[in-house]
This record gives structure tokens, C-alpha cells and sequence, in this order.
């Protein structure tokens, strides 16, 4: 896809980043909305369906991680990919950004650099997930996956995951037994150019455990994870 059919989102409270940043992302060629707070953003978000949105977290009443909780809880943007950011660097800071659904975090002052990379990757996972490596649809016992809707099924229940936690759910099912290094998941469901914290794959790979309650994602201790076929789910 060429830049200007996608659409990013900005939200910030302070208008000279809001100024910043949408100037450099419309030079590039993409379409740019902006919104001050929280609030607004949902309303801009719901209107404009964006493909990323680009979100502060330090902002007045709506913070930027009740916002996004909000923006996933809405069916038409549950799979816009999310960037947050904080001023704030502590782990902890980053763990709850990722918790509540972001699908990155860059600390303030932002480089531009940096963050062009994050988009551009970002964005290209959109529409290129190893399309020649896996199959489309996955049905192990009663888990049924189907990667171009974005489905998943266990039991014949739906449960919603975010794009990166079926992606790399999607990627351990798709390989039975194998183990994956953290920095193969990180190369092949984040991209090797994005930059992401030591804790993302941890932190992802706990809220998929939680949310669909399969047992057989195991930690391989010091490598990465794997998903074991051999064990009843």
C-alpha cells in the first residue's frame, strides 16, 4: 500500500507535538488526524477507522491507557495497532502500556527516526505475516484459527485477541513443538527493525495464557516458547 491510503492517528495534549508529528508523517505521505485528549480520540478514532494510532499516555481525565482499553472494547478498531507515548521508562510503565493493548511504546523526547521505523514496520505487518512460511487456517482439537478474518475459537467460543497476540499465537500453533527463540518471535511477529522491550514477548505470551486458557504454551527456560501438540488441551 502506498502511504497516503494509510491513515494514523494522533493523540496529545500538547499541541506543539501534535504539529510535530503530524507534519513529518504528512510529508511522508500519510493521512493524518489529530485529537487533544482521550475522549476525542475515541470519537476521531470511530469516525476515521485508523490504521495506527499513535497515543500519549500522560494526558488530563482520560489517560492514555484507559483510552486505549476503550479503543479495544469497540468492535470496527479492535485490530488498529496502537503506539504509546510516555515520558514514563520504567518497566512497570511499559508492562501496563502492553497490558492494556498497545502494540508499542517509545519513550519521550520522541526520535523521529525511531518512530518512522516503528510505523513503517508496524504497518507492513499489516498486510505480510510470512505469507509463503504458514497455512491460512489452523484447527488443532477444538482451537480453530483463521488468520485472514483474524478468528479465533476455542470450543467453539470467540475470544478477542489483539493483532499481535494472534499473530504470535497464530505462529506457535502453526509450528507444533518448535521452539522459538525470543528474537525469532520478536523478527517474525514484530519485525527485526522495530525496537520493543526485553518483557514484550513475556508480557504478550502471559495475556494470550489468560485470555484463552490453552495449557500448552510452555516456557523452554533461557530460549523462548514453544506450543505442545502432545498434551491434550
Amino acid at each position: 500500500m502506498e502511504n497516503n491510503t494509510w491513515k494514523i492517528l494522533i493523540v496529545d495534549d500538547e499541541p506543539d507535538v501534535l504539529e510535530f508529528l503530524g507534519y513529518n508523517l504528512e510529508k511522508e505521505g500519510y493521512s493524518v488526524f489529530k485529537a487533544a485528549d482521550g475522549k476525542q480520540a475515541v470519537k476521531v478514532a470511530g469516525k476515521e477507522l485508523p490504521h495506527l494510532i499513535i497515543l500519549d499516555v500522560m494526558m488530563p481525565g482520560q489517560d492514555g491507557f484507559e483510552t486505549c482499553r476503550i479503543l479495544r472494547q469497540i468492535p470496527e478498531l479492535k485490530n488498529v495497532l496502537i503506539i504509546f507515548l510516555s515520558a514514563r521508562s520504567e518497566d512497570y510503565a511499559q508492562i501496563e502500556g502492553l497490558d492494556s493493548g498497545a502494540d508499542d511504546y517509545i519513550g519521550k523526547p520522541v526520535k523521529l527516526s525511531v518512530l518512522k521505523s516503528k510505523i513503517k514496520a508496524l504497518l507492513r505487518r499489516v498486510t505480510t505475516f510470512d505469507n509463503n512460511e504458514i497455512a491460512e487456517i489452523i484447527n488443532i482439537s477444538d482451537i480453530y484459527m483463521d488468520r485472514e478474518k483474524h478468528i479465533f475459537q476455542k470450543s467453539g467460543k470467540t475470544i478477542n485477541l489483539s493483532k499481535k497476540e494472534f499473530d504470535l499465537l497464530f505462529l506457535l500453533l502453526s509450528h507444533p513443538d518448535k521452539v522459538f527463540t525470543r528474537n525469532e518471535i520478536f523478527r517474525k511477529v514484530w519485525d527485526n527493525d522495530v525496537i520493543v522491550g526485553d518483557r514484550t514477548v513475556d508480557v504478550h505470551i502471559r495475556r494470550i495464557r489468560e485470555k484463552t486458557g490453552i495449557p500448552n504454551i510452555y516456557t523452554v527456560k533461557g530460549i523462548g516458547y514453544k506450543f505442545n501438540c502432545n498434551e491434550e488441551l
